[in-house]
């Protein structure tokens, strides 16, 4: 998988993952990844149901040492 941007957004709380993660893929152009590391263990659901409303793919996700990490598609 090829990743355009990474966004650190690690020790960041609610709402500003989500907010971050809008500006990056802002930054995008459709088809791009955007990778996104936080360590907000509401950024799960969060992030997966901003994904699917804003017509973005949520590719993978996993948690690696307490640090949440996304693969976002843009849409």
């Amino acid at each position: 998988m090829e990743v355009s941007k990474v966004l650190d957004a690690k020790g960041l709380a609610c709402p500003m993952p989500i907010v971050k993660t809008k500006k990056a893929i802002g930054e995008l152009e459709s088809g791009q990844v955007l990778e996104v590391h936080t360590t907000d263990k509401g950024a799960k659901n969060d992030l997966t149901a901003w994904a699917k409303s804003g017509g973005h793919e949520l590719l993978k996700h996993e948690e690696d040492n307490g640090i949440l990490k996304f693969w976002i598609k843009k849409g």
